[in-house]
Order: structure tokens, then C-alpha cells, then sequence
């Protein structure tokens, strides 16, 4: 099936993010696309067209690059195949609840206010002119020019870019890299979420079945490394079962060799509502994606050892296995039927020292 297409892929699984983004990738190359040989700059190239639809910041930074996209947060591909962005309606210059999916298409007869343009408690715009824009460009346009408005400021970007705090004042290519980087933290023996996030790091540890929920409200039953049985506490349907049991995965291999271990997070008798998080997975910390360490940091010279990239450790964090992390490789090794019987597998090997048998 993997040999079938270009497109068809084994799905990065280095932490939740990574398989996050991986499942959200849109691609111009492969069968019936471009090569990458033939790709000028104008297809490369970001487009009015990609606001809301397709992330602008995260893209491979090779030969790929542009080619290779990443949907924006909030939108979706409709049944023609093409990629719509929610907005709010405006009427009679009051902002709605009302939510549309809009092609490029669809849009370019709006002009669409900003998310954060500032509004006032009856909905209606607060300033004369309003930031939006109309036909791809920006322009200050008078209030009651206004027919929608932008669902939320991160609808701009990527899972992968929305993660990164104070995003709007880095540099481009900085936060490139920083999205393309955060697909390869490698789960820690024990995750740590971050101080300073933006509120998507619960969304992504959910999203991504990192981090388990649970389907019903009900009473937590029993506990183990394995296994939650929660009894279900409302109504049960004739013929539904009044128990939800959840089985956790234990230090199964993933496809880049990572570990993938899920840890409970509740006790028995514990009360739980639906939708709450009863397990911890890779990366995550009580439901919150958790890629690092909050380690202290000092941005100073160090007798030129921390010259450019290079960066200095305190020898603790080796010790205290602050960054450790758990790999399970998975060999094959055939015993055949010789002539002079079956060849035996053992760790007993002549002539070998037992520093390279350790792991026999």
C-alpha cells in the first residue's frame, strides 16, 4: 500500500504534533501534480487566496519549499475539492454569530473585517474605519462598507505555527523554522508543558489522541497501567452498555522509532464529565501538549563555547535525565534448519566484550 503512491506515506508519529500536522498536509507534487524541477517562483509563492485556507509560514525549507503546504486552523476542503475558511456574518453593520464556509471564490466580493477589530457589546464595530480586506488587498474600510469579519486571529495559520507564543512579532523565517522543529521533539520521559503557551496545546494533545477523553460523564471504577473503566452516571439507552472501558497503549514502537505510553490521570470514585482528559499520552502533561522542558535559560558568552548554534549544558541535566527519552527499535533475525540442525540465538558469543552484549 506504501509502494502504491508518492502521496501514500507512513504517517510521522514522532509526537502529537507531528502526526497532527502530517494528516493536515496539502501537496502540489505527486501523480497528476507538479515536479519539482518544473515549479517556478509564482506557484511557490504564498497567494491572497491562501488567507484562512492555507498557513503561509509552514513549508519545507528545501526543494520543496512552497510546494509542500499546511492547511490553516480553521479551514476545510469541501465536496468540489476546494479549501473554505469560516467567517462571521456582518449585518446592518452587527457582527453575528453566524458562521460561513467561503471558497477564494466566494470571497472576493466581501470586504472582511479583521478578528480582533474592536467591537461593542451590541456587536456593532466601535471605529469609523476598520482594517479588512477586499479583492486580496488591505485597505481602511468605513464600517458600513463591512459584510464579514474573520473568526479568530490564528485562522491565518497553521496547528504548528498557532503553537508558537507572540508568533506576530518573530520573523518569517524564523517562525518557520520553529514550526518545522517542533514535529521533531521526541516525547520525554516526563513532559513538561510549557509555561507560556497560546491555548492550543490542550486542542492539539485532544485532537491528535494523544491525550484520552472521555465519551461519557460517569464514576471512574477501576484503575490500572492499562486500563480505565468509568460507570456511566446518566441515562442509558436500552441496549448501550453502562460502562466505558478505555485501554491504553504501553510502550508500543511508533513509526519513528519513538515510545508511545499512555499514563491515567484519574483515581477510582473519581467524578468525571464527558469530554474531560482521564489519560495522559507522549508529549502531554494533564492534557497539554508538551513537547520540552521548562529549563532555566541564561543568553550570555561562555568562554566561546556557546558560539552561534553551539549551546552549554549543566551537567545535572544529563544526570536527572532532564531530556531523556525512550527509543524501541524492533530487529528480525532468521534461524534457519542447517544441515547440522537448527541454529541456535543466544548471547553467548566468543571473542565479544560485554560492553557491546549490554543490550543482548
Amino acid at each position: 500500500f506504501f509502494g502504491s503512491s508518492q502521496l501514500s506515506q507512513f504517517m510521522d508519529q514522532t509526537n502529537p504534533l507531528s502526526e497532527v500536522t502530517h494528516k493536515r498536509r496539502v501537496s502540489a507534487l505527486g501523480p497528476g501534480g507538479l515536479t519539482r524541477e518544473r515549479a517556478g517562483f509564482e506557484v511557490r509563492d504564498v497567494h491572497p487566496t491562501h488567507y484562512g485556507r492555507i498557513c503561509p509560514i509552514e513549508t519545507p525549507e528545501g526543494p520543496n519549499i512552497g510546494l509542500i503546504n499546511s492547511l490553516a486552523t480553521f479551514s476545510r476542503v469541501n465536496k468540489y475539492g476546494f479549501i473554505e475558511t469560516p467567517y462571521r456574518k456582518v449585518v446592518d453593520n452587527k457582527v453575528t454569530d453566524d458562521v460561513v464556509y467561503l471558497s477564494a471564490m466566494e470571497e472576493a466580493k466581501h470586504t472582511i473585517a479583521q478578528a480582533n477589530a474592536e467591537v461593542n457589546a451590541d456587536g456593532h464595530f466601535v471605529e469609523d474605519l476598520i482594517s479588512s480586506r477586499e479583492a486580496g488587498e488591505f485597505l481602511m474600510a468605513p464600517r458600513d462598507h463591512i459584510t464579514l469579519m474573520d473568526v479568530s486571529p490564528k485562522q491565518l495559520v497553521s496547528v504548528a505555527a498557532s503553537l508558537i507564543p507572540f508568533l506576530e512579532n518573530d520573523d518569517a523565517e524564523r517562525k518557520e523554522m520553529g514550526s518545522n522543529m517542533q514535529r521533531q521533539a521526541v516525547p520525554l520521559v516526563r513532559a513538561e508543558a510549557p509555561f507560556v503557551g497560546t491555548g492550543m496545546e490542550g486542542t492539539v494533545a485532544r485532537d491528535s489522541g494523544a491525550a484520552i477523553t472521555s465519551k461519557r460523564a460517569g464514576i471512574v471504577d477501576q484503575v490500572d497501567a492499562t486500563r480505565i473503566v468509568i460507570r456511566a452516571t446518566g441515562d442509558v439507552e436500552p441496549g448501550q452498555s453502562g460502562v466505558d472501558i478505555y485501554t491504553l497503549q504501553k510502550f508500543q514502537r511508533s513509526n519513528q522509532d519513538t515510545c508511545i505510553n499512555q499514563r491515567p490521570l484519574v483515581n477510582v470514585g473519581d467524578l468525571i464529565e464527558a469530554g474531560d482528559v482521564i489519560a495522559d499520552g507522549p508529549s502531554t502533561e494533564f492534557g497539554e501538549l508538551a513537547l520540552g522542558r521548562n529549563t532555566l535559560v541564561a543568553f550570555m558568552p561562555w568562554n566561546g563555547y556557546n558560539y552561534e548554534d553551539s549551546i552549554l549544558i549543566s551537567e545535572r541535566i544529563v544526570k536527572d535525565d532532564v531530556f531523556t527519552s525512550i527509543h524501541i527499535e524492533e530487529f528480525e533475525v532468521m534461524a534457519r534448519d542447517t544441515k547440522l540442525g537448527p541454529e541456535d540465538i543466544t548471547r553467548d558469543i566468543p571473542n565479544v566484550g560485554e560492553e557491546a552484549l549490554r543490550n543482548l
